[in-house]
């Protein structure tokens, strides 16, 4: 995708360091480096394709639209106005909280494991819309042994309040006693831990691994965060096989 070149406070606006004039002050006092390059020209003109600005001794790489994943620690709440614990938001640089990053899917404020963010809101309706069906898989630790007959349940469908009809697994296996994997095609409120409960156990910990084909990365420590880079978003596009017809 070709670029325009935009003006260098505007690259910065849209990159989540603060208003117009802020960013018009910043580049004036001589703070902000394109390419390496001190410039203290907000009007100066630079190529979005080519751009990799510098505030606070930090290089930041133009990115027309913010892709990012996290490990979610517990104890944070996937929300911007969290009531009861810290927002994961806290655990992001200010520029990424500027520029409208929001969840992609929330996992509850106890539950750890893979959550992606962005600014684009076409990607997070085909990653989190029921009709798209991209698969989620969760482990979870259960306060009680594992059945063979809470895995049939799962597998055949139990049956939710407020819920019309039974809601199954795509699939399901035993872990070991009191652990399972749980691959979900919806996004349900608790769902993991409501369908777990209507077979009669109790979830005491929940993981999630993976989003379609993409997995949490095992080098990303807890509270960590990352850019998604193009081979990982490939990698969703491929969770989503409607888009791609």
């Amino acid at each position: 995708m070709q670029h325009r070149p935009m003006k260098l406070y505007h690259a910065l606006q849209s990159q989540g360091f603060g208003t117009r004039k802020v960013c018009v002050a910043r580049v004036r006092a001589g703070e902000v480096a394109v390419n390496g390059e001190v410039c203290d020209d907000p009007e100066a003109r630079v190529d979005p394709a080519r751009l990799e600005l510098t505030l606070d001794g930090v290089a930041w790489a133009y990115r027309e639209k913010a892709y990012v994943l996290m490990h979610k620690p517990a104890g944070y709440e996937c929300s911007h106005h969290a009531s009861h614990h810290p927002s994961v938001f806290a655990l992001l640089p200010p520029p990424l909280v500027q520029r409208g990053v929001q969840c992609v899917g929330r996992l509850d404020q106890d539950s750890t494991g893979l959550l992606l963010l962005s600014d684009d809101g076409q990607f997070i309706h085909r990653m989190t819309s029921p009709k798209k069906g991209v698969a989620k898989v969760y482990r979870a630790v259960c306060a009680e042994p594992v059945s063979d007959a809470m895995l049939d349940a799962l597998r055949s469908g139990v049956q939710l309040n407020d819920e019309p009809a039974p809601i199954a697994a795509l699939a399901c296996e035993r872990l070991d006693e009191r652990s399972l994997r749980l691959t979900l095609a919806e996004g349900k409120y608790h769902q993991v831990k409501r369908m777990v409960g209507a077979t009669g156990n109790r979830v005491e910990r929940l993981h999630r691994e993976a989003i379609g084909l993409f997995t949490l990365p095992a080098d990303l420590p807890p509270g960590g965060w990352r850019w998604l880079e193009t081979d990982d978003l490939k990698q969703l596009e491929q969770s989503w096989p409607s888009a791609m017809s």
